[in-house]
């Protein structure tokens, strides 16, 4: 894993699920500081996943790319103080 970027994703708007191109992905809940602690996920054979700390749907479309999302604007990105 460490020759590719784990894209991460926030549910600041409590979507019931969001779409996501990729099946390894790390989930911070919210954005911070209401985040909790940051879970590396992996679905696995499934097309599927449930965040364990905010319950979040994930569900993999394999039509997108990185860290698009859908609704748009799930991503979230480290941005340094």
């Amino acid at each position: 894993m460490a020759d590719h970027k784990i894209p991460h994703f926030q549910n600041d708007a409590g979507h019931a699920a969001i779409e996501i191109g990729v099946k390894e992905f790390m989930c911070v809940g919210a954005n911070p500081p209401y985040d909790h602690p940051h879970v590396f996920l992996d679905m696995g054979a499934d097309s599927e996943k449930i965040c364990p700390y905010c319950s979040t749907l994930y569900k993999y479309n394999a039509a997108l790319h990185g860290d698009d999302t859908v609704p748009a604007g799930c991503s979230w990105v480290y941005v340094a103080a």
